[in-house]
Protein backbone atom coordinates (compact mmCIF):
# COMPACT_ATOMS: atom_id res chain seq x y z
CA UNK A 1 0.00 0.00 0.00
CA UNK A 2 1.50 3.30 -1.13
CA UNK A 3 0.25 7.10 -0.67
CA UNK A 4 -0.86 7.03 -4.20
CA UNK A 5 -3.08 3.85 -3.06
CA UNK A 6 -4.62 5.65 -0.37
CA UNK A 7 -5.66 8.75 -2.40
CA UNK A 8 -7.00 6.84 -4.91
CA UNK A 9 -9.25 4.70 -2.41
CA UNK A 10 -10.23 8.14 -1.00
CA UNK A 11 -9.07 7.83 2.63
CA UNK A 12 -7.59 10.04 4.90
CA UNK A 13 -3.41 9.45 4.41
CA UNK A 14 -1.40 7.66 7.00
CA UNK A 15 1.85 7.94 9.03
CA UNK A 16 3.65 4.92 7.49
CA UNK A 17 6.09 2.63 9.89
CA UNK A 18 4.64 4.38 12.71
CA UNK A 19 6.58 4.67 15.92
CA UNK A 20 4.62 4.39 19.06
CA UNK A 21 5.19 3.30 23.12
CA UNK A 22 8.98 4.93 23.51
CA UNK A 23 11.38 4.05 24.61
CA UNK A 24 10.05 0.82 22.93
CA UNK A 25 11.00 0.23 19.14
CA UNK A 26 7.91 -0.69 18.71
CA UNK A 27 6.37 0.20 14.86
CA UNK A 28 2.90 0.00 13.15
CA UNK A 29 2.55 -0.21 9.32
CA UNK A 30 0.36 2.25 8.85
CA UNK A 31 -1.38 4.36 11.30
CA UNK A 32 -3.99 7.32 11.85
CA UNK A 33 -2.59 9.05 15.11
CA UNK A 34 -5.51 11.67 15.04
CA UNK A 35 -7.99 9.06 14.56
CA UNK A 36 -5.75 6.18 17.00
CA UNK A 37 -6.34 3.82 13.98
CA UNK A 38 -3.16 1.39 13.62
CA UNK A 39 -3.24 -1.22 10.40
CA UNK A 40 -0.83 -3.94 10.15
CA UNK A 41 -0.07 -6.19 7.06
CA UNK A 42 0.85 -9.62 8.85
CA UNK A 43 3.01 -11.07 5.92
CA UNK A 44 4.32 -14.80 6.42
CA UNK A 45 1.06 -16.52 7.19
CA UNK A 46 1.03 -19.14 4.59
CA UNK A 47 4.94 -19.83 4.78
CA UNK A 48 5.90 -19.48 8.55
CA UNK A 49 6.77 -15.81 8.45
CA UNK A 50 8.09 -14.07 11.44
CA UNK A 51 4.91 -13.33 13.00
CA UNK A 52 3.35 -16.89 13.05
CA UNK A 53 6.31 -18.17 14.74
CA UNK A 54 6.85 -18.56 18.74
CA UNK A 55 9.04 -15.40 19.98
CA UNK A 56 7.53 -12.73 16.91
CA UNK A 57 4.15 -13.85 17.42
CA UNK A 58 4.35 -13.51 21.28
CA UNK A 59 5.98 -10.34 20.16
CA UNK A 60 3.35 -8.73 18.23
CA UNK A 61 0.90 -9.79 21.08
CA UNK A 62 2.84 -7.96 23.59
CA UNK A 63 3.00 -5.15 21.06
CA UNK A 64 -1.12 -5.34 20.24
CA UNK A 65 -2.17 -5.71 24.22
CA UNK A 66 -0.16 -2.16 24.42
CA UNK A 67 -1.47 -0.64 21.53
CA UNK A 68 -5.06 -1.24 22.80
CA UNK A 69 -4.34 -0.37 26.34
CA UNK A 70 -3.62 3.16 24.87
CA UNK A 71 -7.22 3.73 23.45
CA UNK A 72 -6.08 2.83 20.05
CA UNK A 73 -7.92 0.49 17.19
CA UNK A 74 -6.08 -2.28 15.17
CA UNK A 75 -6.84 -3.79 11.93
CA UNK A 76 -4.88 -6.85 10.48
CA UNK A 77 -4.34 -7.79 7.12
CA UNK A 78 -2.82 -10.18 4.54
CA UNK A 79 -1.18 -9.70 1.97
CA UNK A 80 -4.13 -11.52 -0.27
CA UNK A 81 -6.83 -9.11 1.87
CA UNK A 82 -5.01 -5.96 0.78
CA UNK A 83 -4.87 -7.47 -2.99
CA UNK A 84 -8.47 -8.51 -3.52
CA UNK A 85 -9.87 -5.18 -1.08
CA UNK A 86 -10.90 -6.50 1.83
CA UNK A 87 -9.12 -4.12 3.29
CA UNK A 88 -9.70 -1.53 1.79
CA UNK A 89 -13.50 -2.39 2.37
CA UNK A 90 -12.57 -2.63 5.67
CA UNK A 91 -10.84 0.73 5.80
CA UNK A 92 -13.93 2.57 4.38
CA UNK A 93 -16.33 0.48 7.10
CA UNK A 94 -13.79 1.86 9.96
CA UNK A 95 -13.76 5.12 9.10
CA UNK A 96 -17.69 5.40 8.47
CA UNK A 97 -18.69 4.27 11.40
CA UNK A 98 -16.33 6.84 13.50
CA UNK A 99 -18.46 9.59 11.04
CA UNK A 100 -14.73 10.32 9.89
CA UNK A 101 -15.49 11.46 5.97
CA UNK A 102 -14.80 8.48 3.78
CA UNK A 103 -16.08 7.37 0.15
CA UNK A 104 -15.30 4.90 -2.00
CA UNK A 105 -14.17 5.81 -5.32
CA UNK A 106 -16.34 6.47 -8.21
CA UNK A 107 -15.23 5.45 -11.90
CA UNK A 108 -15.25 9.16 -12.78
CA UNK A 109 -12.49 9.72 -10.54
CA UNK A 110 -9.56 10.46 -12.58
CA UNK A 111 -7.40 12.59 -9.78
CA UNK A 112 -6.10 11.09 -7.17
CA UNK A 113 -6.29 13.13 -3.74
Amino acid sequence: MNEAMFGAMCLPLPVKEFRFAPPRRWRIDYAWPDHKLAVEIEGGAWIGGRHVRGSGFMNDMEKYNELTLMGWSLLRFTPRQVKNGEAVATLHRWFNEQGTESRRPRADDSVIR
